[in-house]
């Protein structure tokens, strides 16, 4: 890694490595960073709800848990004849299991009651012992009358999993406030100037390599009025998303101390939403997603997963691909997907996300709101998308295909052989609003 593609702190922040606006304008699709199109599958899985924030319950080390031969994971869900857009302000944290990868079912909502009026992104972890830990956001101040965006993140324990007939998880479940921003290193709710206030998005990892235990999350990073960031331009220092760190000392997952941020993008975007690692040949890979409206004035970047590599988890992290983008939506299909998350399988690695809104082309998402109703229903997605493939080596990355909808390989499947040329046919910018049909459900 070179001094020219290091990451870079910014004046005022305590993180190591820093995204640069040099580095983010590089942004660009690319056939080794866009996603094939994606068509509704031929049978909506779980029609009752609509699902888009989607984690796996894992072990430790990051790897998915196997209980027993079933896969489970996480998804955040709405009632499905809610209109989409409507969807954040009565999500509930819904349980899904599988035992084939292929065919998931409902295992309805998770909690009773929880901390918070909605519940928000995490992660799960089965501990060695059979427990399921699950981190969430907790949004809103419980017992305010009118809807409240304060944001705690939270531990559940008392979890387990019964698979004596059939699959069950109950608890009881305990509800821990683990943390909340502290004003220095992570900006609270009354500090925020910007579009977007986040303390959110859990997730936990223990490192493989020196078994120190983590916890990721998303945040903002405080920049006072008045400081030298960004050349003193307070139009940009309002896009201070960063990538937060907590550390247990003791590996208890309930237990956590508020560390300084991995990576920070102050004058660059505003959201760097869902961190997570993937520990890979000695190196750490740390994906977030973002959104097109969140870059800062002078940077055009799309709704993606973007991407770091470093030698060490709190090392100086390099862009991969230069620019930082992984995967992102067809031009003529902007908004197709959204809310990644990489996990490895054999020699590659696999990235879920949930299938947004699709069959539209608009510069904006706020454009989706002045259609019909009945429009907006149509055309949101509201499920698992297709399972894209990458292939990363060091700090460069591609797209190799996908597999179909709610896809997710159990340990030691064999996947299909790719077919790159296929992927840049079903990407061409000139095939109408939505495209050339790629075979890839």
């Amino acid at each position: 890694m070179t001094d020219e593609t290091r990451g870079e702190s910014r004046p005022g922040t305590r993180a190591r490595a820093g995204w640069t606006r040099e580095q983010a304008r590089r942004i660009e699709r690319t056939d080794d960073t866009v996603a094939p199109i994606v068509y509704p599958p031929a049978t909506d899985q779980v029609p009752e709800v609509h699902i888009w924030d989607t984690w796996f319950l894992r072990e430790r080390d990051g790897t998915l848990a196997s209980v027993d031969g079933y896969r489970v994971c996480f998804s955040l869900t709405a009632p499905s004849d809610l209109l989409p857009g409507k969807r954040h302000d009565v999500a509930t944290i819904r349980c899904f299991y599988s035992e084939d990868g292929r065919t998931w079912h409902n295992a309805g909502p998770v909690f009773e009651a929880a901390l918070g009026q909605r519940q928000w992104a995490g992660s799960a972890l089965y501990d060695d012992d059979g427990s399921v830990y699950l981190y969430y956001t907790a949004a809103g101040e419980e017992g305010s009358e009118d809807l409240t965006y304060t944001q705690r993140i939270v531990g559940a324990s008392g979890g387990r999993i019964d698979t004596d007939d059939g699959f069950d998880l109950s608890g009881p479940w305990t509800h821990h406030e683990l943390l909340t921003p502290d004003g220095d290193r992570y900006e609270r709710e009354e500090q925020s100037r910007g579009m977007i206030y986040t303390f959110r998005d859990p997730w936990f990892f223990e490192d493989p390599a020196t078994g120190e235990t983590w916890l990721l999350f998303e945040a903002n990073t405080p920049v006072p009025e008045g400081s030298d960031a960004c050349g003193g331009d307070a139009a940009l220092q309002e896009f201070n998303g960063s990538v937060g760190l907590a550390r247990s000392p003791t590996g208890d997952p309930l237990e956590w101390e508020l560390e300084d941020p991995l990576l920070d993008a102050v004058g660059v975007n505003q959201e760097l939403e869902r961190p997570h690692v993937v520990y890979r040949d000695g190196l750490y890979y740390l994906f977030v997603s973002s959104h097109l409206h969140t870059f800062a004035p002078g940077l055009d970047g799309f709704d993606a997963l973007y991407g770091f590599v470093a030698e060490e988890l709190r090392g100086e992290y390099v862009p991969l691909n230069d620019s930082g983008l992984v995967a992102t939506n067809p031009a003529n299909a902007p908004f197709q997907s959204y809310s990644w998350m990489a996990f490895p399988h054999g020699e590659e690695v696999l990235v879920q996300s949930f299938f947004n809104y699709y069959d539209f082309d608009g510069e904006t998402l706020d454009e989706i709101a002045h259609l019909p109703e009945s429009e907006q229903m149509r055309r949101f997605g509201g499920s698992l998308g297709p399972t894209l493939r990458l292939d990363v080596e060091g700090s460069r990355t591609r797209i190799l295909g996908a597999l179909g909808h709610w896809h997710i390989p159990l340990d030691g499947e064999e996947l299909p052989p790719t077919d790159r040329e296929l992927i840049r046919r079903g990407n061409r910018a000139d095939t109408g609003s939505y495209g050339a049909r790629t075979g890839t459900e």
